[in-house]
């Protein structure tokens, strides 16, 4: 090699092995390196026995596939660019033009928003059912239904369902079922074991999560997970992701695998402030309703109690708040642009306290009963001092008066 520009690309220096550090190295690749045609031809990547392309894995995504396992209890784990890749991913992957998904009315939005679009446009029906009526789940799953979507707690109010039962029916019909995990993240209840009795007998088929949130825990980085226990079906998910081409970013993916190991004292400090923040919450007149899964008389408290562990870290930073009737849209809009250390933005499991006012009118069927008529804004709880943060909320209360 005369040249030093081939010099410099096919350079004989390779580091020695054995450093070790506290956290993992980074590999960004699309092309990997063979050793010979032999390798070329037989090395696999389903089973994560070797590596053959970027897309298809590297030692980092690996790696945080495998941890986001062990968070979550499963055995198989995928990465998609976003939460609702994920919620697209596990679409694309079990259904076909003929087949019905159900999904509750509460659901994250885009989840209903991708039904309403492409899968109603491919011949794929969807039906909404009340996530706090399990018999209404029951009476809604028919003969074309191949996919039941489970969301706790649900997204913008806050219900907490009986998951255990929406489970028992989903069973008893022979129904795969996912679960939107973000909210509980793997921390706030066991999705494979529903029980809690270490058996797996009563287990979700597919939790999926928004790393974006508590994982990331950041604000930075856009990334979802499927998590599965059964590997004919995480096969068929995996075969779906490689031929969307579904790929992560190995820095995005360093910065995940950084935040994991604080990802438990950050939801606890986080729900702990939430809590608190939502009980005083409760004393000021302005609220008609707080809407907390950890709060006695939410709804779905019971079915809260009953699954996730009551203390902190038993529930995520979120709840909402529903103002009196007699303030109208502008007003609590006011109060949401007075909030100085509450920014406008969507998301949430960051540093930073958000906020949101809904339209839950055009968000659901029908105005949930029981729900107080009002506008309802959402609050994300960040990492910020809870006294601050009960401060800046009675500013914004007194400037809206």
């Amino acid at each position: 090699m005369s040249e030093l520009s081939t010099q410099l690309i096919h350079h004989p220096y390779a580091p020695p092995a054995g450093f070790a550090a506290p956290q993992p190295g980074v590999f960004k690749a699309s092309t990997v390196f063979f050793a010979n045609v032999a390798a070329l031809r037989t090395r696999e990547w389903k089973d994560k026995s070797g590596y053959t392309y970027g897309l298809h894995g590297t030692p980092t995504t690996f790696l945080l596939e495998e941890r986001l396992c062990t968070l979550e209890g499963g055995l198989q784990c995928l990465l998609v660019p976003s939460g609702l890749a994920a919620i697209a991913n596990v679409a694309l992957a079990l259904l076909k033009t003929g087949d019905e998904v159900l999904i509750p009315d509460n659901a994250y939005g885009p989840n209903k928003a991708l039904a309403e679009g492409e899968l109603m446009a491919w011949g794929i029906t969807h039906q909404y059912y009340d996530a706090m009526n399990p018999a209404d789940l029951a009476e809604k799953i028919g003969a074309r239904t191949r996919l039941v979507w489970l969301e706790a707690a649900g997204s913008v109010t806050m219900e907490f369902p009986d998951l255990r039962d929406q489970m028992r029916i989903c069973r008893q019909h022979g129904v795969l079922a996912a679960l939107d995990n973000t909210w509980g993240a793997g921390l706030a209840f066991r999705p494979f074991d529903l029980e809690g009795d270490g058996s797996g007998n009563l287990a979700v088929d597919i939790s999926m999560q928004a790393l974006t949130k508590y994982p990331s825990g950041g604000g930075d980085v856009l990334m979802g997970s499927v998590v599965t226990r059964d590997l004919a079906l995480h096969m068929r998910l995996k075969l779906t992701h490689m031929r969307l081409g579904l790929g992560v970013a190995a820095n995005d993916t360093e910065t995940v695998l950084r935040s994991l190991p604080s990802m438990s004292l950050r939801y606890r400090a986080q729900d702990a402030s939430a809590r608190e923040l939502a009980r005083w919450c409760r004393t000021r007149p302005e609220f008609a309703q707080v809407l907390h899964p950890a709060l006695q008389g939410s709804p779905g408290h019971a079915h809260w109690q009953a699954l996730c562990r009551t203390g902190a870290g038993g529930a995520a930073s979120l709840f909402s708040v529903i103002f009196d009737a007699r303030y109208e849209a502008a007003q609590v809009d006011a109060f949401c642009d007075a909030l100085r250390l509450f920014k406008l933005g969507y998301s949430w499991g960051g540093p930073i306290s958000l906020v949101v006012p809904y339209e839950l009118q055009g968000m659901r069927a029908a105005w949930p009963p029981h729900l107080a008529h009002g506008t309802l804004v959402r609050l994300a709880i960040g990492l910020e001092a809870t006294a601050d943060l009960q401060a800046d909320l009675l500013q914004a209360l007194q400037a809206m008066a």
